[in-house]
């Protein structure tokens, strides 16, 4: 059976708390599926949103208003180190695998970043590259791509690879990019940045979310850069969350409703995501995809989504915890009460499937961060320093790279990340050792069936690509027809109308008459175009118009 787990962070207030609950308990672990409880806790915390971050082996917590990092050891169920640093934090992530040692990047209020390699102790810090505080960072599937977000409406998009290489390019050489510097800047947001968040696919087809003050949240590109959606939302957003199928994201907002952003609502013949149309146009969610809290209204401070994608998980300022059922787009019910604001939550990975895959590496304890002269590869040097270690244990024999004896060549291909390396060299070889050269083999007969065959395909993918064409434009007609037959019937609708109109007022006049009754003239003999009212030989009015006439005696 599978079993879902979170976490969740609190922030404390000088306020009354729960006679039930401890002071200082910062930190809840709770089991929401099969069995909703509360599993266990850890206390001296207090975080900020965006200041928790959490994996196999440990939690991350940045302290509020202050410059420490609270690292707690989950097998242990303990506090693992108080980690001090010269300025404060104010976001985390990780990068790496969830059962992995992995990196921790910290945003600073001077608006710098800093790296911390858990297993080795090292720390890389970035020089400023925002004017504000770092509000938020995320990190790709892929471990390969970071976004930091700020006060100053910025998003930096940067290569975690080149942070962490020890090979920098020199400060003196104005070829070269700056050492530790963005990779390029998103600047279509006009206030500060509240959340930002990647998609769950490890493609290039990936894409990134932007939530800001601005009232409005971007879908974007983040490896050109460009913006691919924009939604224009009815308040400020203080938190995102992605649905684990990227097909919708969720905002929090300061009454406690949450806001749909359904990526796919709008009907397009590419992906709706990277259609040109949505590019240009921005879109404005309908009132319907709006959800209210019921009860006391209090802020969203974070969201989260269920692995199964039917409930979202909502944390709030009055310290409760709420589930709303994503298909009927409703409040569900309260899931807990923290008594403390709950600034963040995070989805553990279910446990439970059958044959789950083994993890090679375990992290038993971090390595304290250590800033040293010999680790600063900023002059653009590549060396190693000697007093690198790595400490982690290896809980299993380390798989052979690409051994073809025991993959079949399709499924290395299939799930390498790039070609393997012994058919790259098969290939290699076969061309060098070929020696034929184009003019014999048209000779042959192998040739010619091969040459005919694919001038037989060629043709089979003309055709077809002719019906597709074909396909695509009456698809486009009966789309152009029936937007004028809608247009064509809503003008004779109101010309129908009109026309009503005009004989309700021509009644209504003959009807003066007959009563003896101040008839007002004003107007008589002029026309509006599509119903124009005029005099007839007897004195009657009579109504036409463009299409039909009507007249009365």
């Amino acid at each position: 059976m599978l079993t879902e787990r979170f976490v969740a962070s609190t922030r404390s207030v000088e306020e009354k708390s729960n006679p039930t609950t401890a002071k200082d308990i910062g930190i809840h672990i709770h089991e929401y599926q099969p069995n909703p409880s509360h599993k266990s806790s850890f206390k001296k915390s207090s975080t900020g949103p965006s200041c928790l971050a959490v994996n196999a082996t440990h939690i991350f917590t940045a302290q509020a208003d202050k410059s420490v990092i609270h690292v707690y050891n989950r097998e242990r169920n303990n506090q693992e180190a108080v980690v001090p640093f010269q300025e404060q934090i104010t976001c985390l992530a990780l990068a790496g695998r969830h059962d992995g040692a992995g990196t921790l990047v910290m945003g600073t209020q001077g608006g710098r970043l800093i790296l911390w390699e858990l297993a080795t102790g090292r720390q890389i810090s970035t020089p400023q590259s925002h004017l504000q505080s770092v509000t938020c960072l995320a990190v790709d599937p892929t471990f390969n791509f970071l976004i930091s977000g700020s006060l100053d409406s910025n998003l930096h998009v940067w290569s975690i690879p080149s942070l962490l290489s020890f090979s920098q390019p020199s400060q003196n050489d104005p070829s070269q990019p700056l050492p530790l510097s963005p990779l390029r800047t998103l600047t279509n947001h006009h206030a500060a940045i509240h959340a930002v968040i990647f998609g769950h696919s490890a493609s290039k087809a990936n894409f990134a979310m932007s939530a800001a003050e601005d009232q409005t949240c971007i879908v974007w590109d983040y490896v050109n850069g460009d913006v691919l959606q924009t939604f224009l939302l009815g308040d400020s957003p203080h938190c995102l969350a992605l649905d684990p199928a990227d097909r919708a994201a969720y905002a929090g907002y300061e009454d406690g409703s949450i806001q749909l952003l359904d990526l796919y609502k709008q009907s397009s013949l590419v992906h709706p995501v990277y259609d040109p149309h949505h590019q240009s146009t921005p879109t404005q969610p309908p009132p319907s995809d709006r959800w209210p809290l019921s009860g006391t209204p209090s802020p969203v401070l974070c969201l989260q989504v269920s692995y199964d994608s039917t409930t979202l998980l909502s944390g709030h300022a009055d310290g409760t915890i709420r589930k709303w059922d994503i298909a009927r787009g409703s409040y569900k019910t309260q899931f807990a009460d923290l008594s403390r604001p709950v600034t963040n939550l995070v989805m553990l990975p279910p446990t439970g499937f059958p044959n789950p895959p083994a993890s090679n590496l375990k992290l038993h304890h971090v390595v304290k961060p250590r800033y040293e002269s010999s680790l600063d590869t900023s002059g653009g040097t590549s060396m190693i320093p000697s007093n690198y270690t790595f400490t982690a244990q290896f809980t299993s024999t380390l798989p052979l790279p690409n051994p073809p004896a025991l993959y079949h060549d399709l499924d290395a291909a299939l799930t390498h990340p790039s070609f393997p390396t012994h058919m790259l060299e098969e290939g290699i070889a076969e061309l060098t050792a070929s020696n034929t050269s184009p003019a014999n083999h048209e000779s042959s007969d192998e040739y010619n069936n091969l040459k005919s065959v694919n001038e037989k395909l060629r043709s089979q993918l003309d055709d077809a690509l002719r019906r597709q064409r074909d396909a695509i434009a009456k698809v486009l007609k009966l789309e152009r027809e029936r937007f004028n037959k809608g247009e064509d019937e809503a003008v004779k609708r109101a010309r129908k109308k009109r026309r009503r109109i005009k004989m309700m007022e021509v009644e209504e006049r003959k009807r003066k008459v007959v009563m003896g009754e101040v008839v007002d003239d004003g107007g008589e003999g002029e026309g509006d175009g599509d119903g124009d009212v005029r005099m007839g030989k007897d004195g009657a009015e009579e109504v036409s118009s463009d299409t039909d006439e009507m007249s009365s005696d």
